[in-house]
Order: structure tokens, then C-alpha cells, then sequence
């Protein structure tokens, strides 16, 4: 037990098998953010390597997550944005708040916040993962039921929903409502939905889900993903598929990069000055400067929790120690090599750091070699242009379907703990994951007090 061996041969090999298995994520969670899904490959190999080089697990991993995606989207309300502004100014936007959430990871490092996270109450944590997962489910489902993906949703609700007018109403107090009243919308009309889009997204869902106990063992986890990719892919370049897909992914400018003397890393640099002239303050914080220092330090609190589970687990199970402040700084420095190249904040990732493990590796060089392989085969990702979006919504769907559907950990509170737990999760879906997290330490708060003081009136009595 504890920090395994160094083998460079395992390291490189865990690297290759990650790179190869996550491409499918980087584009889905690039179209959860609200961003084309070409960008979701163009810009997940900086963050990577610059977390890998920072980070002290041999496992960890780390890129743009589902959560990560969900609070930058809301956060940022991504689809009006890109409705008014279009997705160049959505890119700076995303960028800008990026670099804020890494500063804001590095000054809670500094100050200590990594011990203190040990400390967040569990029922918050259960309910806030349960409600980010609702959100992922409620973001990803057009794409898998509807040909036209969300606008298409959008305009049957609008015409056809009147849960969707009353939903409506209260969307400047509960910013997630009419997404969700949507969607609730669309499971109640399966006769609305497209035919090839559905069964793709229904069957890939299942596949994914299940494709452990369908495929060999010796195979590498995440194979199911990338089967369900090819097959899609091929399926709708040869059989005319009706519905939505990756489409075009722009070729890189051959003269752009960064040179190092002999050698080009072909990887678009953003002036960082330009990321503080971005109009974030005035478009999405009410102008309010205070409002955004406070939402990106709630934001990187938040996102560390992720780091916080992974590396937990792996020092329980595999006796492998690490340092709070480290981790939460690699975050830090990870979201700042996000911004200067027009990616969402990042996290660590469970599933990526749970195969680095499964595959052996020995050392930060496995996600090293992983960010590598995405930054220098970014010319050759063009064979992802065919890919149906409804496949990758199943991509998404089937990493938090099961956990929705029976949330185990909510299910295990009991008393007020219950009640923060759920509390949390609903205020979540309905408002963002970073006011749902806000609410549900408040609400624990104030029980907590209410139940003490309870307990000692009994007592005097």
C-alpha cells in the first residue's frame, strides 16, 4: 500500500487508454457548457498538463467535469449569453471567469480552506451532488430525445407547455426552473420525440450502462464509450441521420502555437489582458464586483469537493497520502492554464482518476502523456465531426442516471439530516449549483441550532 513505484512503460500506456476513452466526454461537456463541442477537444490538453504537473496524486486527473460544466454554465446563464452575443464573446466570457475561479482556488489554498473542506457537512455534499447530477440529466436530455436538441424542446414547451408558462413567472427567483420544467415537459410527450435521435440515445444510454458485463474483461474501462462513439459516428455519416451532430471542427492555423526553439505545440494562447477587459462584472454579476470575488471563491470551494472525495478514497483504499493545500492549488493552476486557452474551470475527475488507477498508472506522467496525445492530435480530430449529439448525451446520461434514479446516499439521512439533504438538491436544480450549495450550509446551519436549542429546553424540563 501507498504511493506506487515509478514505471514510465505503465504510465505511458495509462495516458494512451485515457486520452483515447475521454474524447467522447470533451465534446459532451463542451456542449454542457454551452460551447461548440470542437472546443471541448481543442482545449483540454493545457489544463491537464499543467494540473498534472502540480498535483501530488499518482492518479489524479483532472479536465472539465459535468459539474464543473453545469455551475460555469449557470453561473455565466451560457445559453442567453451566446443568444445575444454569440459564442466568441460566450469563449472570453467563459475564459475570463476561468481565471477568476483559479485565482480564487489559489487564495483558498493559501489561507487554508483545504483542511476546512474536510469539514463540509455530509448532507450538503449528498444532496449537492445528487442535485448537479439532475442538472447534467436536465441539460443533456434534448440532445438525446429531440432532432432539433434544446431550441426544438424550447419552442414545443413555449407552445405547448403551460407548466412552462408558469415555470416562467418565477425564473427571476429560481433561475433553473423553466429548464426543468421542460424537461418534465418532455418526458410526459414521448410522442413528440425524434425517432432516430431517441433510439440512438436510448440504446447508447443502455450500452454505456451496461457494456462492463457485455464486453471482455481484458478490455480497458471506458471501451464501451468509445465503441458507442464509433458506431454512431459511422452510423450517421453512412445513413443520413437526421439529427444534430459535432460537425465541422475548425483546422488549426498552421502558423499559430507556441514555439519552444525546434519544437511547436500547436496550442492557441489567449492575451491575458484581454481576459480583464472582458465585461463580466456588467453582464452576468448586476455590476457588482463584490458579487463575482464572492461567486468564483463559492465556486472553486465547491469544485474542490470533487479533488477532495477522489484523493480521500485513494489514501483510504490504497494508503496513498496527500496535501489539501497542494491539491487545491493544482486546481488553481489548472483553471488559470483554462483560461489562457479559452476552456471552462476544471476539476478533478472521478471517473478519469478511477481508470488512471484501474490502468495502472504509477505517476503524474499518466496524465501528462494524456494531455500530450489531446494537444498533439487536435489536426486529426476532424473524425469526430460526424458524431451524433444524441450519442453523447447518452455519454453523459449514463454517468448520472443511476445515481438519480436511486440516490443511495439521500436515501441513507434520516431526520433534519434528510431534510438538508433533499432541500439541497431541489434549491440546486431549481436556482445553480453554487447557490443550491450556499442554501443547503445555511439551512444545516440554522437546524442545527434549532434541534440544539430543542434538545436543552427538553433537557431543562
Amino acid at each position: 500500500m501507498g504511493k506506487p513505484d515509478f514505471n514510465p512503460i505503465r504510465d505511458v500506456f495509462s495516458g494512451l487508454i485515457m486520452a483515447a476513452t475521454s474524447v467522447p466526454q470533451l465534446i459532451a461537456y463542451a456542449e454542457t457548457v454551452g460551447l461548440a463541442g470542437h472546443r471541448g477537444l481543442s482545449t483540454a490538453g493545457p489544463p491537464l498538463f499543467a494540473y498534472g504537473l502540480a498535483t501530488g496524486g499518482p492518479f489524479m486527473n483532472a479536465g472539465v467535469t459535468s459539474i464543473t460544466a453545469l455551475m460555469a454554465k449557470a453561473d455565466l446563464d451560457g445559453e442567453a449569453y451566446v443568444a445575444e452575443y454569440g459564442e466568441e464573446e460566450y469563449v472570453m466570457l467563459v475564459s475570463a471567469y476561468s481565471l477568476y475561479i483559479g485565482i480564487a482556488s489559489s487564495v483558498l489554498a493559501v489561507v487554508g480552506f483545504g483542511a476546512l473542506a474536510k469539514s463540509v457537512p455530509k448532507p450538503v455534499r449528498t444532496g449537492f451532488k445528487w442535485g448537479c447530477a439532475v442538472g447534467v440529466l436536465v441539460s443533456a436530455l434534448p440532445n438525446g430525445l429531440f432532432q432539433g436538441g434544446g431550441s426544438q424542446l424550447k419552442q414545443l414547451a413555449k407552445e405547448q407547455s403551460l407548466l412552462n408558462a408558469y415555470a416562467t413567472k418565477y425564473k427571476v427567483y429560481f433561475p433553473g426552473i423553466v429548464n426543468a420544467a421542460n424537461v418534465v415537459f418532455a418526458l410526459s410527450r414521448p410522442m413528440l420525440w425524434s425517432l432516430a435521435p431517441t433510439v440512438l440515445f436510448v440504446a447508447g444510454t443502455a450500452f454505456v450502462m451496461r457494456g462492463k458485463n457485455l464486453l471482455p474483461s481484458f478490455l480497458p474501462p471506458g471501451t464501451e464509450v468509445v465503441l458507442l462513439t464509433i458506431v454512431a459516428a459511422y452510423y450517421s455519416l453512412n445513413f443520413d441521420y437526421p439529427g444534430a451532430i459535432v460537425g465541422e471542427i475548425p483546422a488549426m492555423d498552421q502558423s499559430a502555437g507556441i514555439s519552444l526553439g525546434p519544437i511547436q505545440i500547436p496550442v492557441e494562447v489567449i492575451d491575458i489582458s484581454k481576459l480583464w477587459e472582458v465585461p463580466l462584472v456588467e453582464r452576468c454579476f448586476g455590476g457588482s464586483i463584490v458579487s463575482l470575488v464572492l461567486t468564483s471563491l463559492l465556486f472553486a470551494a465547491v469544485n474542490f469537493l470533487s479533488i477532495l472525495g477522489i484523493a480521500s478514497g485513494f489514501e483510504s483504499e490504497n494508503g496513498v497520502a496527500w496535501s489539501a493545500p497542494r491539491e487545491l492549488l493544482a486546481q488553481g493552476v489548472g483553471c488559470v492554464a483554462a483560461a489562457l486557452v479559452g476552456s471552462p474551470p476544471v476539476s478533478g475527475s472521478m471517473s478519469r482518476s478511477l481508470v488512471s488507477r484501474m490502468t495502472g498508472a504509477t505517476s503524474q506522467l499518466a496524465c501528462l502523456v494524456t494531455a500530450l496525445v489531446w494537444i498533439y492530435l487536435q489536426p486529426y480530430m476532424s473524425v469526430m465531426e460526424p458524431t451524433p449529439k444524441a450519442a453523447l448525451s447518452a455519454v453523459i446520461v449514463s454517468a448520472v442516471l443511476e445515481g438519480i434514479v436511486l440516490p443511495k446516499g439521500l436515501l441513507q439521512l434520516k431526520g433534519t439530516d434528510a431534510i438538508v439533504g433533499w432541500a439541497t438538491g431541489v434549491v440546486t436544480v431549481l436556482t445553480s449549483p453554487t447557490q443550491g450549495f450556499a442554501a443547503g450550509l445555511v439551512l444545516f446551519g440554522i437546524l442545527h441550532v434549532l434541534v440544539g436549542k430543542s434538545v436543552k429546553e427538553k433537557s431543562a424540563w
